[in-house]
C-alpha cells in the first residue's frame, strides 16, 4: 500500500460542482496527505490544467459543461492524465464511452464512493511511482552500460571499438568478436545488447568452453521430462531464455560439429525443439559470438562449418591486446586501483612513475583480466600510498615465451625485446643498449612507438 507520508508532493484535483460533496472529498484526501484543489465547474478547472495535476476526479454533471467536453479538453492538454469519471446515476453506455475516450475509472456516488476512490487513487499512484522507479532503474542501467563506463580506456584502438558497437546497436545484424583471451569480449557483447532496442529484453552468457560435451545441447535447446536419464523436469534452454533479446555464445569454435549443425538449423528457422520434444518454439533471438581462436582458419581446415561460420560472421570485431593500447595500460591500471581501495575501504594508492614505465612495458599474456589481477595485488603488496615496481608481480620469464610464442613481424618482435629487456634492467636504456649492440637512439624510437 502507498505510504500516506509519501502522498505530499502528488496532486489530485477535485472538480465537483456539489460544493458539501467536494469539501468531503477534499477532506479525505487532505487527509491521506495530498495536494488537493477543488473546482467547481468545468471552466476554472481547464484554465489550471497547465499546472499538471497527477490525478483528476470529475464529476460528469457540471454547470457550464459535461464530463465529456472537460475529458475532451483533458485529452488535449494532458493526453497521459489519470481521470477518475464521478457521476450521480448509472449508464452504462455513458460509462463505456468515458472510459474510450480516456477516463481511467468510472465510479457512481454512494456510500461506498468515498473509500473506493482512495483505493483508486493509491492503486494509480503506486503505478506512477513504479513506472519513475522503473524509468530510473533504466537511466541506471544505460549509464553503467555506456561504453566508456564499461569499457574504459581512450586509445585509438579502442575508439575503433566503439564505432564498430556503435554500427552493431543500429540493427539486429550478428556480431562475432574475436581477441585474446582476457581482452572484454563480453563487455563489447554487453555494451551492444544494453545499448539496442532490445536491451529491455534479456541478454543470456554462454561459455560454451566450461560446459561438458554431452549437456550442450541440453543447455543450448532445452529438454522435456524424461528426454534423458536425469531428466526429472522440463527446461528451457539458452535460445528460449533469450528470446527477445541476445544470446551471447563465447568459445563459440569449441563447439563440436553436430551442435553446430543444430544452432545452424534454429539460425536459419527461427524456432527451436527441446531435446526428447516434438513442439517447435518460435524465437527472436540476436546472436553474439566470441572466440579467441581464429574462426576463418578453422572453417578453412572443416574443423567449423563454414556455412554457420558465414551465418554468426555479421559484423566482425576485434578486441586489441591490451599491450596494442598504449596509456591505456595507465589509465586501467589506476582504475583497478581505486575501484580495489574502494571496495576495501583503503585509502586510494598512487602509481609512481617508475612502475607505469613497467607496466607499460610488459607483454600482457591475460591482457586486462591479467592487469586487473596484478594491480589488486599491488594495492596489498603497497604498504604506503604508492605503488612501486617492486609491488608489480610480473612474470617476465613466461611473457618472453608467450612473446616467441606469437607470430609477428621482425619490427614487431624487435620492439617487443627491447620492451622485454627494458622491463629486466628497471628500464635502465643504457644497459639494455649494451646488452642488445644497439644505439639506444633505437631504443627511444621503439618507446615512442609504443606511447
Amino acid at each position: 500500500m502507498t505510504n500516506s507520508k509519501n502522498n505530499s508532493k502528488y496532486k489530485v484535483y477535485v472538480v465537483e460542482d456539489n460544493i458539501l460533496y467536494a469539501r468531503i472529498l477534499k477532506k479525505q484526501l487532505v487527509d491521506e496527505n495530498y495536494q488537493v484543489k477543488v473546482f467547481h465547474n468545468g471552466t476554472d478547472f481547464i484554465n489550471c490544467i497547465d499546472e499538471k495535476p497527477d490525478v483528476i476526479t470529475l464529476d460528469y454533471t457540471l454547470p457550464d459543461m459535461t464530463g465529456h467536453d472537460v475529458l475532451k479538453k483533458i485529452q488535449e492538454k494532458l493526453p497521459d492524465s489519470n481521470v477518475i469519471v464521478i457521476s450521480a446515476q448509472e449508464n452504462i453506455d455513458t460509462a463505456i464511452s468515458l472510459m474510450k475516450n480516456g477516463a481511467y475509472d468510472y465510479i457512481m456516488k454512494a456510500p461506498d464512493t468515498r473509500e473506493r476512490l482512495s483505493n483508486i487513487i493509491k492503486n494509480i499512484h503506486r503505478t506512477d511511482e513504479l513506472q519513475t522507479e522503473n524509468l530510473i532503474l533504466k537511466d541506471a542501467i544505460k549509464e553503467k552500460f555506456s561504453f566508456k563506463n564499461l569499457i574504459k580506456g581512450n586509445s585509438r584502438e579502442i575508439d575503433h571499438v566503439f564505432d564498430l558497437m556503435n554500427k552493431a546497436i543500429q540493427t539486429n545484424i550478428s556480431v562475432s568478436i574475436s581477441g585474446e583471451t582476457g581482452t572484454g569480449k563480453e563487455l563489447v557483447a554487453k555494451g551492444i545488447h544494453f545499448n539496442s532496442k532490445r536491451r529491455n529484453k534479456p541478454f543470456v552468457a554462454v561459455n560454451v568452453s566450461a560446459i561438458p560435451e554431452g549437456l550442450v545441447e541440453s543447455e543450448l535447446f532445452g529438454h522435456e521430462k524424461g528426454a534423458f536419464t536425469g531428466a526429472d523436469t522440463q527446461k528451457q534452454g539458452k535460445f528460449e531464455q533469450a528470446n527477445g533479446g541476445t544470446l551471447f555464445l563465447d568459445e563459440i569454435a569449441d563447439l563440436n560439429l553436430n551442435t553446430q549443425a543444430k544452432i545452424l538449423r534454429v539460425i536459419q528457422e527461427r524456432e527451436v525443439v527441446r531435446l526428447g520434444g516434438s513442439k517447435t518454439i518460435s524465437i527472436d533471438v540476436r546472436i553474439i559470438t566470441a572466440t579467441h581462436k581464429n574462426l576463418a582458419a578453422l572453417a578453412a581446415k572443416g574443423s567449423f562449418r563454414q556455412d554457420l561460420y558465414y551465418r554468426l560472421l555479421g559484423l566482425p570485431i576485434e578486441v586489441p591486446p591490451l599491450r596494442q593500447r598504449g596509456n591505456d595500460i595507465i589509465l586501467l591500471a589506476k582504475y583497478f586501483s581505486d575501484e580495489f581501495c574502494k571496495d576495501n575501504q583503503m585509502d586510494a594508492k598512487s602509481i609512481s612513475s617508475d612502475a607505469k614505465k613497467v607496466l607499460l612495458s610488459y607483454h600482457y599474456p591475460g591482457n586486462v583480466r591479467e592487469l586487473k589481477a596484478v594491480m589488486e595485488l599491488a594495492c596489498v603488496m603497497s604498504t604506503r600510498n604508492v605503488i612501486n615496481p617492486n609491488h608489480l608481480n610480473m612474470n617476465v620469464e613466461e611473457n618472453m615465451q608467450n612473446l616467441l610464442a606469437s607470430e609477428k613481424t621482425l619490427d614487431e618482435y624487435n620492439r617487443e625485446i627491447i620492451l622485454y629487456f627494458l622491463n629486466k634492467y628497471n628500464q635502465n636504456v643504457r644497459m639494455v643498449a649494451s646488452k642488445l649492440g644497439i644505439g639506444k637512439s633505437t631504443i627511444y624510437r621503439m618507446l615512442q612507438k609504443v606511447n
